[in-house]
């Protein structure tokens, strides 16, 4: 058995195999909510009414796919040209943890505060990615493996400066940063409940990241460097500049979502900021096959998974773990389908 590559992969193979890959994931749930002793049909009701059944629930799903928009465009971006950023957890806690170092200690009024913190954010998640992928087009380092350390690097960090320099020394001895002052948080976009202007400005980052991939220069080499870095070189692109620029671009998205959890939502940096933002930013990215525009319908979905399975879990006693199998499945199907999209198999 060997793979054979298709050289123009029709709609009927281009567009139903994910949709094939997205049954399976459904049926798969199924199969997983009976053997809990659940009704399937209940359960996805229940599911979707605990992510879009009320004005209250659907707010907490877009809050909730906020970062999961920065980090699946981060890792979007990167993947678009191979380069496998999976250090967004790493950039998102930079972006955080520089978000409050700016809102906290510099004393500045909101109104220059919170595009400082922005700027300084995005400098830092890019700074954080630009050491791996120097690595890699200088010495030949494997990014997936750098990136994935920087994580845990970056998490031990985090943690010694919340026991330490920024410890809160009016948190009650909890490991957590002084909180930022009122005027340098995100507005809310709904009065009372906590849904902030993060989320309009990660609308704004998919348009703009869709512009670039498709408008520019630079996107156009972006995509000519993952579909075949040799052919790009020999046409004249010079390939270690563009995956500099695109680590800089994804690092820098990944460090939003830390600034808009901190100065939108959580108003100080902790250890469990982040539930894992940055490694479920690979599973929205796959699932909108690395659109931009799709990276914000995948990360919708995904968002409206967890929230609503917090709730189907009180109703029906089902474990919210079905959640994260669910998304894993989908995951491993999607990247299934896309293979048998670009290849078929022969026998020889």
């Amino acid at each position: 058995m060997r793979l054979e590559p298709i050289p123009a992969p029709g709609a009927t193979r281009t567009l139903g195999l994910p949709a094939l890959a997205i049954a399976a994931t459904v049926a798969l749930a199924a199969l997983l909510a009976a053997l809990a002793g659940a009704n399937p049909l209940q359960t996805f009701g229940l599911i979707v009414k605990g992510a879009v059944g009320s004005r209250f629930a659907t707010l907490e799903t877009l809050n909730r796919a906020t970062p999961l928009i920065f980090t699946g465009l981060a890792v979007a971006v990167a993947f678009r040209a191979k380069l496998w950023n999976i250090g967004a957890e790493a950039q998102l806690y930079a972006g955080a943890l520089v978000t409050v170092v700016i809102g906290t200690q510099l004393g500045l009024p909101g109104p220059l505060a919170i595009p400082l913190m922005a700027l300084g954010a995005i400098l830092a998640g890019a700074l954080v990615l630009l050491g791996p992928v120097l690595l890699k087009t200088r010495l030949g380092v494997d990014e997936v493996v750098t990136t994935l350390l920087l994580n845990f690097i970056m998490a031990l960090f985090i943690s010694w400066l919340l026991e330490g320099p920024l410890k809160d020394p009016m948190g009650m001895g909890w490991p957590k940063s002084p909180a930022l002052p009122r005027d340098a948080r995100l507005p809310r976009i709904v009065e009372g409940l906590r849904l902030h202007w993060g989320f309009a400005l990660a609308l704004i980052c998919a348009a703009g990241v869709w512009l670039l991939q498709t408008r520019t220069t630079l996107g156009y080499e972006i995509r000519a460097v993952g579909q075949n870095p040799q052919a790009a070189r020999f046409a004249g692109i010079p390939v270690g500049r563009v995956l500099v620029k695109t680590a800089l671009l994804s690092g820098g998205l990944a460090a939003l979502a830390g600034f808009s959890e901190v100065a939108g939502l959580k108003g100080n940096l902790t250890s469990d900021l982040s539930p894992g933002f940055g490694y479920t930013g690979i599973v929205v990215a796959m699932l909108a096959l690395l659109h931009p525009l799709g990276v914000v319908v995948s990360a919708l979905f995904v968002a409206g998974i967890f929230v609503g399975a917090d709730s189907m879990s009180r109703a029906a006693e089902v474990p919210t773990y079905i959640a994260d199998i669910l998304l894993a499945a989908a995951l491993l199907f999607m990247v299934l389908a896309i293979l048998l999209t670009r290849f078929r198999v022969v026998r020889g």
